[in-house]
């Protein structure tokens, strides 16, 4: 999510099948593993999201020395209910048309900083999704700047992504040194009778030292190995994906260089539903 621009399509050869710039949901691919959960919020206690799991980003990134959170966006973050709240077993993450500290749109966006951080596993969501142009909602993993590292050097794994204007397709990316912003490695993956925002979806990514796998409904459409990026990359990118824990991100940015602005046609208020987020060894 941070500093993701408008993605070029890169080959990717998969476990048990290849798939050329974007992969449709027919193409079956292998079972996931599901043991040992380690870490879980199943969102089943109304009011705001639980201060045991979740911490906020609060304000247009301009506090931090990023304005616009790195990509031009266009919303002000808030950790007010109006913003985000837990209710009747799930979070609603909603973003708003509404004027505050300057910016024109407000959201939220949690993360589990400081609170729950992990190396490897699998990390999962079921999710419905906004829709409209200039919504750009994401489930994504940051690694740890305790060590004072910054971006890409800490790595980012973008589990999910969608720009809302586009309702039957996601996409998962990798950035690191060397293949970070537009040069990412990403793929798309194409629904069939099916959509993003009237529907849940599960989206998850089973990491290794030397592998992330991207999912979608147990559905493998993406794998990235240390040679792929090497590939990918004409030997410049690093793989950091094995130095550091990582920790959860979820939010919908508004506008920003890869969705674009909202248009006349864009609804709001929309929301980001979440059913659960897990963690499996």
């Amino acid at each position: 999510m941070k500093k993701t621009f408008k993605m070029k399509y890169i080959p990717i050869f998969l476990l048990l099948s290849i798939c050329f710039s974007s992969c449709s949901e027919d193409e079956t691919q292998e079972v996931v593993t599901k043991n040992n959960l380690v870490w879980s919020d199943e969102f089943d206690q109304d009011g705001a999201p639980n201060p045991q799991n979740w911490t906020f980003d609060i304000g247009d990134g301009s506090a931090e020395g990023i304005p616009g959170w790195g990509n031009n966006e266009l919303q002000y973050y808030t950790d007010r209910p109006e913003n985000v709240k837990v209710e009747n077993g799930v979070l609603v993450i909603t973003a708003r048309q509404e004027s505050i500290e300057g910016s024109n749109f407000t959201s939220a966006r949690l993360k589990t900083k400081g609170l729950f951080e992990k190396q490897f596993g699998r990390f999962e969501a079921r999710i419905k999704l906004p829709s409209g142009k200039g919504y750009w909602p994401a489930f994504w993993l940051l690694g740890d700047d305790s060590d004072g590292a910054i971006w890409p050097q800490v790595g980012e794994i973008d589990i999910m992504e969608n720009v809302g204007d586009e309702p039957t397709t996601i996409f998962g990316t990798a950035h690191g040194p060397g293949f970070s912003g537009a040069a990412s490695v990403s793929k798309e993956f194409t629904l069939q009778n099916s959509r993003v925002d009237t529907e849940f979806h599960i989206y998850g990514i089973e990491w290794s030292p030397n592998r992330i796998n991207y999912y979608i409904d147990d559905k493998l459409y993406q794998s990235l190995t240390p040679k792929d990026i090497e590939e990918e990359t004409n030997g410049e990118g690093v793989w950091v994906f094995n130095d550091r824990p990582f920790y959860i991100i979820l939010n919908i940015a508004v506008g920003g260089n890869l969705p674009g602005n909202p248009n006349a046609e864009t609804i709001f208020p929309q929301s980001m539903i979440v059913d659960y987020v897990r963690v499996y060894e």
